[in-house]
């Protein structure tokens, strides 16, 4: 059965908006934001903090299993913090070794940890150590830092070491998100690898998935900013795949998607400081531009605003509904 994953996006994908767009539905798997790991051992409220829906069997209200990433390049460190975090009994515990950021790359991890197959042995070996079989233990890579010289040597490393999966994002790090994304590159590391191969990138309409799931020659496909951008994709994806019709009236789309937008917005307040509030919804509504004409129109008239309280009214005059505010529930401090 092929899988449909919502990517993990630092910084745009945290828990509210995994939970909006799984109840959307179409996806069998999200993957968290990334955990740093790095020289100490992190309490359990940590993990909670970045995925609070390990407190909820590690699914989002819709149901979704998250599994939980983490970040690092020591070995050992790496070792006993998915130690910890296998305690908390994650849907899964996913390595990163394709974030091309530089806050994170000029500290040797995320993407480049990719010249060195022989460090990416070492790492999966000493995280599969402590991973509990019953706990999907996967990565996620690019092709490479500057190019594909290594890539397959990469992969087999991850693959020796012990994941039970590998999703590829079929750029590298200096490629950033620049298009196009190499799909066949995920067919040549499935050669060499056993485990099943997800692709990423680049997929951003069902025509892009078909076009993704072809070149690739993986049926399983993990979706990011085209989710973000599209939240009705993976359910479009899904309707094809089952002999259905895709409806592409968008301003229907639109309707659906307002008291998501609504519940977005409620569960931002709750969150994060009230300065910072506004910022996440341009952010949101920013990618929805691509495919809406009313987020462009919302997305101007929000744009110059900072105050909640002038948010909400400019969503309400939109057909936005206002929710009640929430009490943010804080991780515990175990």
């Amino acid at each position: 059965m092929a899988r449909l994953l919502l990517a993990p996006m630092e910084g745009l994908v945290d828990d509210v908006l995994r939970d909006v767009l799984t109840r959307v539905g179409g996806y069998d798997l999200a993957v968290s934001e990334f955990i740093r790991v790095s020289g100490s051992l992190l309490p359990p409220r940590a993990f909670r903090r970045r995925c609070p829906e390990l407190d909820r069997g590690s699914r989002t209200t819709a149901g979704t299993p998250v599994a939980v990433q983490l970040l690092g390049s020591d070995p050992a460190c790496l070792a006993e913090n998915a130690a910890q975090l296998a305690q908390l009994a994650p849907a899964g515990i996913d390595l990163n070794f394709g974030c091309p950021a530089p806050r994170v790359n000029r500290h040797g991890g995320g993407a480049m940890l990719l010249a060195d197959p022989e460090q990416l042995y070492r790492i999966t070996a000493a995280v599969r150590r402590t991973v509990p079989a019953e706990i999907p233990f996967t990565a996620k890579m690019r092709l490479g830092v500057r190019d594909t010289a290594r890539t397959l040597d990469c992969a087999r490393a991850l693959a020796a070491g012990g994941i039970v999966s590998l999703a590829v994002h079929a750029r590298t790090r200096v490629e950033a998100y620049r298009p196009p994304a190499h799909w066949e590159w995920v067919a040549r590391i499935s050669e060499v690898v056993g485990q099943p191969v997800v692709a990423n990138g680049e997929v951003w309409s069902t025509a892009d998935h078909a076009r993704c799931c072809a070149v690739s020659g993986s049926d399983d496909v993990m979706i990011g900013r085209g989710a973000v951008a599209d939240p009705f994709l993976a359910r479009r994806i899904r309707a094809l795949a089952a002999g259905g019709e895709v409806d592409a009236d968008r301003s229907a789309d639109w309707r659906e998607l307002r008291p998501l937008l609504a519940s977005f917005w409620q569960q931002v307040g709750a969150k994060v400081a009230e300065r910072h509030a506004a910022g996440r919804l341009k952010l949101w509504l920013g990618a929805l531009r691509r495919n809406f004409v009313e987020a462009e129109a919302l997305f101007q008239a929000v744009r110059a605003l900072r105050c909640v309280a002038e948010v909400s009214r400019v969503l309400a005059l939109h057909g936005v509904p206002v929710l009640p505010p929430v009490a943010h529930a804080v991780p515990d401090a175990r």
